[in-house]
């Protein structure tokens, strides 16, 4: 049905000390919030925070900005990279609700 949700770079390789950025986009237009999560040697999933629409909510040592709605981008910088942030992550879409409160 042509719906998606894309995450890039695929891979990402920087040294100590250096920012990194991590795009995300989807095109289903009812959600507006997108979830980030990263993932050590095949762990549990760690919340690093949320946007909702144009307004992000990290946890420290990350930035969040962008748009959340379909056709926009998300983007997650870790501030400060240190050998903990060698990681999976994952951008997740969550639909925009008052009932419902990210975690």
């Amino acid at each position: 049905s042509g719906e998606y949700v894309h995450q890039r770079p695929a891979a990402l390789y920087k040294n100590q000390g250096e920012s990194a950025m991590i795009e995300c986009s989807h095109s289903i237009s009812s959600y507006n919030v997108i979830l980030w999560y990263k993932q050590s040697n095949y762990s549990e999933l760690v919340f690093l925070g949320y946007m909702q629409f144009k307004t992000g909510f990290p946890e420290d040592g990350f930035k969040m900005e962008g748009d959340a709605s379909a056709g926009g981008t998300s983007t997650l910088t870790i501030n400060q990279l240190t050998p903990n942030s060698s990681a999976v992550y994952y951008c997740a879409i969550h639909v925009d609700s008052p009932d419902t409160v990210p975690q």
